[in-house]
């Protein structure tokens, strides 16, 4: 009996190379590409024999998954294969929607806590709450799962229900929500309104209708002040998406027919230029991008061509420098494969992709875009700008840094609980625009992190250590020791000191928790743009027409602000 099912699994397995040879023979000779074949038919002998004679079982799925994605990972971090598991993660990045139930949870040592709950989503109408922590859903328990692990359940065909187990800090035991699953559409612009005479739009993404969603909102913000001053894009943290969504918002501040991105790959036919092709709804209004390292891919498109053709301002840190476009193609057994297929290049002919990634070093690491190889290109009025390393903004603003404590009191989750603590207590807040920590408050989060562990290393402190190691391995720690230990006892943070030396941007981070609880993400964006240094710099470079152009015609001195 044995011997028979060995022979069955023989001849079950001997059909998987025969039908992958027929295909690339078949490939062969309508391409002449003997090399193709050759080495399909190495691939699946191989994989029938590892099945057939292996000492173990093997795991055939798993086992061709992890070689797909081993040769995959050669090429470049684009190019994944997408099995049909993970087929609605890729929807979401390119419609922006999915199934479920609108929230977004985190990992706290073993539970799954909800941090944010979306506005008028079932998990927001059923009542759930930042902070509170999934024991069981369906009646499973969560102990030893990952956050991947619950959020797969948690999505779901829509018009389907759920039932989620919450502990909630203030409530005597724990209670039972079943949610009726809806489709969740992840917005692309969370926030646009006036901030005095300027419109401002916040962009997170370029999923389907971007570029629409980006017009009517400038067009809301132009009917409710006829005197619009200027315009404020932020970028900021927008990772891209869809890349005719790119051309269509850079349309909206350009004349018709004019280029934003030229994709070349490495068929010359497949090569293509993207052009605007409708009239630009305003093309003189003053503008300004706001960018950081995690602007990518379609927002450096769109920086990028405003920059070339001298149409804005760029305003905060360099891009993250994704030069790379992806299609999506279909697979058997309804699988896909992402794979890059070209680079794009903005007006004045550059490339802004950092990463090389068809040459890797001895250890198979993918080195930088050297300085010594950046390009020099002229935009439209002939400013000087450079390919590789992404998008150079004309201003340059400091990213905000902040203290270890503040670190600490974060990870520790201190500002996280106390705003759920201070939500518990208080039933209403001022709005989101007026709202501030107060005296009172951050009397009572001093009160409420005393007997909370939250210990740090200062920057000094790791320094100080570092040299001490140093000194030791040269053998000079001897002959500076009492020096050592003296300003080691100089220099041990005091962590009521800190707190005061620190208090400002403590009362940042505590101001935004807050409000998200009271008004959601669209409260936090609100409440953070008031002191924003990236908001206020673009304020004041549009409200001098002088300095917007000494910017746009190149006679500007760039300088570093912070």
């Amino acid at each position: 009996m044995n011997r028979m099912k060995t022979i069955s699994k023989w001849f079950r397995l001997s059909l998987i190379p025969a039908l992958i040879i027929t295909i690339a023979v078949s490939y062969s000779f309508t391409d002449n590409d003997f090399e193709i074949s050759k080495n399909l038919d190495i691939f699946a002998t191989l994989y029938k024999e590892l099945n057939f004679n292996y000492v173990d079982e093997i795991n055939s799925g798993d086992l061709m998954k992890k070689g797909i994605d081993a040769m995959l990972e050669s090429l470049d971090p684009y190019t994944v294969y997408i099995p049909e598991s993970k087929i609605e993660d890729y929807k979401l990045m390119t419609t922006g929607q999915y199934g479920g139930v609108g929230a977004l949870i985190q990992k706290r040592e073993n539970d799954i806590i909800i941090s944010d709950p979306y506005e008028g989503f079932p998990a927001d109408k059923a009542g759930l709450k930042a902070g509170d922590k999934i024991l069981e859903v369906n009646g499973n328990s969560t102990k030893g799962k990952s956050v991947d692990d619950i959020s797969s359940i948690l999505r779901g065909q829509p018009g389907t229900t759920i039932t989620i187990r919450v502990e909630r800090d203030g409530e005597s035991k724990p209670f039972e929500k079943t949610l009726l699953r809806e489709n969740v559409k992840l917005e692309n612009i969370p926030y646009s309104g006036l901030l005095d005479d300027f419109a401002y739009i916040k962009l997170n993404s370029f999923t389907e209708n971007a570029g629409r969603e980006v017009r009517d909102a400038f067009m809301k913000c132009k009917e409710k002040d006829s005197k619009l001053k200027g315009v404020i894009v932020d970028l900021r943290g927008n990772g891209g998406g869809l890349l005719q969504e790119a051309v269509n918002i850079v349309n909206i501040f350009t004349p018709q027919d004019v280029l934003v991105v030229d994709t070349r790959s490495k068929y010359k036919e497949r090569n293509y230029q993207h052009k605007t092709v409708f009239p630009g709804v305003d093309e003189t209004i003053p503008l300004a991008i706001l960018v950081d390292k995690g602007s990518a891919s379609a927002s450096e498109i769109v920086s990028g061509a405003i920059q070339d053709l001298d149409r804005g301002v760029i305003i905060g840190q360099r891009t993250y420098g994704k030069g790379l476009v992806q299609n999506i193609f279909p697979l058997s057994y309804n699988t896909q494969l992402k794979v890059t297929i070209a680079k794009y290049y903005i007006p004045s002919g550059r490339c802004i992709q950092e990463k090389d990634y068809s040459h890797r070093d001895a250890d198979g690491e993918v080195q930088d875009f050297p300085d010594s190889l950046k390009k020099a290109f002229k935009t439209k009025g002939g400013r000087v700008v450079y390919d590789g390393r992404g998008i150079e903004p004309d201003v340059h603003i400091d990213p905000a840094s902040y203290s270890n404590l503040t670190f600490s009191l974060i990870s520790k989750f201190l500002v996280f609980d106390f705003a759920t603590l201070y939500y518990r207590e208080n039933k209403t807040i001022p709005s989101a625009e007026s709202f501030e920590i107060t005296d009172e408050i951050w009397s009572k989060f001093q009160n409420f992190i005393k007997s909370k562990e939250y210990d740090y290393t200062t920057n000094t402190e790791k320094n100080l250590e570092k040299l001490k190691d140093i000194a030791e391995k040269e053998k000079y720690f001897d002959a500076i020791q009492s020096e050592y230990n003296n300003l080691k006892t100089k220099l041990k943070h005091d962590k009521n000191a800190d707190l005061i030396k620190f208090k400002d941007e403590i009362k940042i981070m505590l101001k935004d928790e807050i409000v998200g609880r009271y008004y959601y993400q669209k409260g936090k964006i609100i409440s953070s743009l008031k002191d924003d240094p990236e908001i206020l710099k673009a304020k004041e470079i549009l409200n001098n027409n002088e300095l917007y152009k000494s910017i746009l015609n190149g006679t500007y001195k760039k300088e570093k602000s912070k």
